[in-house]
């Protein structure tokens, strides 16, 4: 994923399905997973990317093969490419959301250029359970990428693999909620439990929508909550959902602060729908609304 062309020209509808996920527990639904995922689009004339993690590429391009892909011809075409997360997510060191999404850009500029009709990429999310430096970051990550990546290239598509093998369920759980799109969840897997908090994008502006608690038990998605809303005010204020929110504690309501404090100059946090412990908090520490827009 390299080039030098850069398509953030605007947004395209936020609505577009093209960020997608699923979760598999063996072998077999993997690669239904994928073939199912890229062979259509390779049918249509796109260039087909595959990031592996804990499969071997060789494996990834069997399966593809012994599922009816004529992988030869496609690579021969350059239209399928398959790469590991350590040529790709984690090339310049610690995971890095802002390199991440300039390589997007790049990558789908590149296939276009070249005369495909789009980009089709998968990639096995089960690095971010390693030890990876800035793997706490994925969050982060999937939360603003909606906006800064496919809202903007509509001629992309991607689907985030999540081995439960591998990684913990609880993790699955917050990083899959993260996805607009409804999880696809194949025949006999069961979804994750619902997360203490789920946070995905905003669906008509830069900002959030947090659902369930924002507290202690969700601290696994706070910090992650927190950092992509510091990224968010790109054009003005960044919009915060909290309708679907049951309860804020006090350690919720200073991430909220600390992320409208880390906010460009100028720029604040607009929060619609507060829950009462929200108002209550705010009333208690004054303090806390500093960069805040709160809204009935």
């Amino acid at each position: 994923m390299t080039g030098s062309n850069d398509t953030r020209s605007g947004p395209a509808p936020a609505s577009a399905p093209n960020h997608v996920c699923a979760c598999y527990s063996d072998d077999r639904t993997w690669a239904d997973l994928a073939y199912g995922f890229l062979a259509p689009a390779l049918e249509r004339g796109e260039r087909l990317y595959y990031f592996a993690d804990a499969t071997d590429p060789d494996a990834v391009l069997a399966a593809l093969a012994a599922r009816g892909m004529d992988v030869a011809a496609a690579r021969a075409r350059g239209r399928l490419e398959v790469f590991t997360a350590d040529d790709t997510y984690l090339a310049a060191g610690p995971f890095d959301p802002d390199a991440m999404v300039g390589q997007w850009h790049d990558a789908t500029a590149q296939a276009l250029a070249d005369g495909c009709t789009g980009l089709r990429a998968i990639g096995e999310m089960s690095w971010c359970a390693r030890d990876v430096p800035g793997a706490d970051r994925l969050l982060e990550y999937e939360l603003r990428i909606h906006r800064e990546v496919f809202a903007r290239l509509p001629r992309l598509s991607a689907l985030c693999l999540y081995d439960r093998r591998l990684i913990p369920d609880a993790d699955t759980a917050v990083l899959t909620g993260a996805h607009r799109a409804v999880p696809v969840h194949p025949p006999g897997e069961a979804p994750p439990a619902r997360p203490p908090l789920r946070a995905l994008p905003h669906p008509h502006a830069p900002g959030l929508v947090l659902e369930g608690a924002l507290d202690h038990d969700g601290r696994t998605a706070t910090r992650g909550v927190a950092a992509a809303l510091s990224r968010m005010a790109d054009d003005g204020d960044a919009e915060l959902d909290l309708s679907a929110l049951e309860f804020v504690d006090v350690v919720g309501a200073g991430v909220l602060a600390e992320a409208a404090r880390s906010l460009p100059a100028g720029r604040s946090l607009r929060v619609s729908g507060a829950p009462p412990t929200l108002h209550r908090l705010l009333g208690l520490f004054p303090e806390l609304r500093a960069g805040l827009k709160v809204v009935r």
